[in-house]
C-alpha cells in the first residue's frame, strides 16, 4: 500500500485543528481530541497520523480484500 501524502494541518489559537487533504477539508478536531492529535503528530510520521485520524488510511486495499478466497461467494 502506498504511503499517505498530501495532508496538512493548521492549529488555531482557540485549540481547534483543521486537517486538509490536497487542499480540501478532511476533518476538524476540537478540545482534548485536538490536543491528543497534536501530541501524536510530534512523535510519529505526520502524514500517517493525519491519514489515520481522517479515516483515509484504508485506501488501496479494498480490491485485494474483495478477491481474497474467504470473501468470494
Amino acid at each position: 500500500m502506498p504511503r499517505p501524502h498530501g495532508f496538512t494541518f493548521q492549529e488555531h489559537a482557540n485549540g481547534t485543528v483543521h486537517i486538509t487533504h490536497h487542499g480540501r477539508p478532511a476533518t476538524t478536531l476540537h478540545g482534548p481530541r485536538a490536543a491528543q492529535f497534536l501530541a501524536e503528530v510530534e512523535t510519529s510520521d505526520p502524514q500517517l497520523v493525519m491519514a489515520r485520524w481522517t479515516g483515509n488510511y484504508k485506501r488501496g486495499n479494498e480490491r485485494t480484500a474483495r478477491d481474497h478466497p474467504r470473501n468470494r461467494r
